[in-house]
């Protein structure tokens, strides 16, 4: 069987990546079969590590492209399984997220080995590692505790995880003689390993060695381990200097050695043979996986911790003992008694060497074998039967909870910090224009209280913001100052594009009549305009209101020179292979075509609605490729002739897209329409280039967008609000595809009706 890991690997100093190591030798070491190991190796950019043959391909770990070309190289490869070594500080992006779009690409199984299970994750590292679970095919932990954290904090089924514990090297040296070589024959040797920070609790020991020196003067201490390269960048050698100053006040320098190295795994052996005491000090619980302890376990070691998750577990059964965190009193007196008692010593120390024998690499290795050669003889899942294009089950429950947080009695709020209104900012027409189309949509869908109580507050602020000429503010501070003389074109395009829609469907005669005294007091600049956007949300607008007003012919011209100034740019930019209205494709850029299809409809011009399905191929191929929505990045955008930008993207331009393939599907009744409308939705449910939600489920608002970070969790009014149109667009859609398929039906049945049946079916 050939295997691909994933993770660091050494010469890279990193526990993670001599566990790798180690799993690979014991992996590929099998007597009974032959397997190829390869590794795609984690690089930091610190240094330039002599890789071994076995390293066939590394991934610079904030260079995100690394990540796409290391999922095409494992694809390739002919590996017939993945193995993910995850650790949040080992990939890019915030929390690690750039490590899900190469997962996301995978074409074999995956097998995720978890080293870090958090039990109060933040809300990025929750979404990432609910994401790998989702993605792999097995999850491995090395805890009881892991598999409880997995089911009950981020919702994994029980049968997808399992147990393997951290194995050991099956290395032994003879005791007497590692005390000579390491010239500690006549000391009783306390040893604590592995990467040195104040998460280690390593002065609690250094505390404690008074009074087992009052009892033992023999007792020395080693500390081996260099600091932890995180915390060398950050702090530098504080906590060592640190751990120093303590050594020569307590006058401990005879007693206590901090060895600053990463030692090779025979010599490390060699100590633990060597010593008499194992101490993990950690300074508090929360370690799903401690390499180290295994280690010590594995080895013979009389073990003393504190009761960290792991050492809870595996210390049982009286493989161990344990002391409370901080306390070097109650660890001198657990200490003082085992170097008393050498009977108590060997009892401890024989049930860990039994321990330790069902948990050495090549067991461990066959464990992860028979796992992997399960999934790869497990027969392929067929595809399930689309029966729907839309599968409203995806869906979170419909909420305005975060939209009514936004809104005071003056509109909604402009921005956000996380999920709290940002009063700083204060208010824009933008906003408020697409916060009344939501609502009108609510009502009109749900007839929501709330939204009916919503609407007036935004109809109210866009009449506010109306210069006597027809134009539009667009800012307003929250003390209710104009920051502004005339809004951008793109804002007057969306107000009159809800003033359209309003006036088709207002709940009662007075929303109809203040949304008509706006529309007509703005409509003589309709014709000014010049931004190509502005044009077009200004052109949905009209098209809302001749729906309900076909007779208005001044309206209806209007309309056609709009329309015809769209058209003339894209002729005017297309080219082979660019079929587009700019010479890029930049933000909102659903609506251009958007604004086609429906003055086609409106207007029932051929030449509208060729131009527009042109263009919505052309913005297909380039957004959704690979089976997920890929918006074009706000950073540069897609220039063309050059290399598209991936960040940031929006939530608008997902909209836009949702938007576009609703009114295609409108005038087509396609259900190829449909599967990418529910595409582009699910691009705020996580199927994006990131793999990550941009709606948060806790405060039912939507994230502004991601960056080459991770995502960026303000939700602002922009984004939340485009979340909630293309939500409602979805059910919208969903209704609709119903009574598409009843025509179906009934077509279909009125041709197949018996001459004389007596039935009568009106096409």
């Amino acid at each position: 069987m050939k295997i691909a890991f994933v993770a660091t690997y050494p010469p890279r100093e990193c526990g993670i990546g001599t566990f790798t190591q180690s799993l690979a030798n014991a992996l590929k070491n099998k007597d009974d079969d032959e397997n190829e190991i390869i590794v795609i190796a984690m690089h930091d950019n610190q240094e330039k590590y002599a890789f071994p043959p076995e390293v066939k391909l590394t991934i610079h770990q904030e260079r995100q492209t690394d990540y796409l070309k290391a999922a095409d190289f494992i694809n390739r490869s002919g590996a017939e399984v993945c193995i993910l070594e995850h650790e949040f500080g080992i990939f890019g992006g915030q929390s690690g997220v750039y490590i899900l779009p190469l997962l996301h690409r995978l074409q074999i199984p995956l097998i995720s080995t978890l080293h870090t299970i958090l039990e109060t994750p933040s809300y990025t590292e929750k979404a990432i590692l609910k994401q790998i679970c989702k993605m792999s095919d097995k999850l491995v932990v090395m805890s009881y505790k892991a598999i409880q954290f997995l089911k009950n904090i981020y919702d994994v089924p029980s049968e997808k995880i399992a147990r393997i514990e951290h194995g050991v090297p099956n290395i032994h040296f003879n005791k007497e003689k590692s005390r000579a070589e390491l010239k500690f024959s006549d000391k009783k040797l306390l040893l604590t390993f592995g990467f040195v920070g104040r998460n280690k609790g390593i002065e609690t020991v250094i505390k404690a060695l008074p009074k087992i020196i009052e009892k033992h003067p023999e007792v020395f201490y080693v500390v081996l381990g260099k600091t932890h390269p995180n915390v060398l960048r950050s702090e530098g050698e504080e906590y060592r200097n640190y751990l120093q100053v303590l050594i020569k006040t307590l006058k401990l320098g005879d007693h206590v050695l901090l060895l600053n190295e990463f030692i090779e795994e025979r010599e490390l052996f060699k100590y633990l043979a060597a010593s008499d005491i194992y101490i993990t000090p950690y300074v508090n619980e929360a370690q799903i996986t401690s390499g180290t302890l295994t280690y010590a376990m594995g080895s013979g070691c009389v073990v003393v911790s504190t009761p960290y998750w792991h050492a809870a577990e595996l210390l049982t059964e009286n493989k161990g003992c344990l002391f409370d965190f901080r306390d070097e009193n109650a660890l001198a007196k657990i200490l003082n008694k085992l170097l008393d008692k050498p009977e108590m010593m060997k009892t401890i120390q024989k049930n860990a060497e039994e321990y330790g024998q069902d948990i050495i690499w090549p067991k461990i290795g066959q464990r992860y074998f028979e796992l992997a050669e399960h999934l790869v003889s497990e027969p392929a899942k067929p595809e399930p039967k689309k029966e729907m294009d839309i599968d409203l089950l995806l869906l979170p429950p419909f909420s305005l909870a975060h939209i009514k947080r936004m809104t005071d009695d003056t509109g909604i709020i402009q921005h956000a910090k996380f999920g709290i209104p940002n009063l700083k900012e204060g208010y824009c027409l933008d906003d408020n224009s697409r916060a009344l189309l939501m609502v009108c949509m609510t009502y009109k869908q749900k007839k929501s209280e709330i939204a009916l109580e919503l609407m007036p507050i935004y109809l109210s602020y866009i009449h506010y913001m109306q210069n006597k000429d027809g134009t539009f503010r667009n800012f307003l501070s929250f003390n209710r100052n104009f920051l502004d003389e005339v809004g951008s074109e793109d804002s007057f395009g969306r107000t009159i594009w809800v003033l359209g829609y309003l006036m088709g469907h207002a709940p009662n005669d007075a929303y109809y009549q203040t949304a008509k005294l706006v529309f007509f007091d703005a409509s003589p600049n309709f014709e000014k305009m010049k931004s190509i956007r502005g044009i077009a949300n200004t052109m949905i607008g009209i098209c809302y209101y001749l729906k309900t007003n076909p007779d208005d012919g001044g309206m209806k011209m209007c309309l056609l020179r709009m329309t015809d100034i769209l058209v003339v740019h894209f002729e005017q930019n297309q080219s082979k292979n660019w079929n587009w209205f700019e010479s890029l494709l930049a933000y909102d850029n659903g609506i251009l075509p958007l604004a086609l299809l429906h003055a086609s409809q409106v207007l029932e011009n051929k030449k509208a609605k060729d131009v527009a399905f042109e263009a919505m191929r052309f913005l297909t191929t380039h957004t959704l490729k690979d089976g997920y929505l890929s918006v074009i990045g706000n950073r540069q955008w897609f220039v063309k002739d050059k290399e598209r930008s991936i960040y940031a993207q929006q939530p608008i331009d997902a909209m836009a897209m949702v938007l576009m393939y609703h009114q295609a599907f409108v005038l087509t009744g396609q259900r190829e329409y449909l599967d990418k409308l529910f595409t582009s939705f699910m691009w705020f449910l996580g199927e994006n280039d990131l793999r990550m939600n941009l709606y948060d489920f806790e405060t039912k608002g939507c994230c502004d967008g991601f960056e080459d970070y991770g995502v960026n969790r303000n939700q602002g009014a922009e984004s939340s609000l485009a979340y909630l149109i293309s939500h409602l667009t979805v059910l919208q859609a969903y209704e609709e595809s119903y009574h598409f398929r009843e025509l179906s039906d009934l077509s279909n049945s009125t041709n197949h009706t018996p001459k004389h049946s007596g039935l009568e079916v009106a096409k």
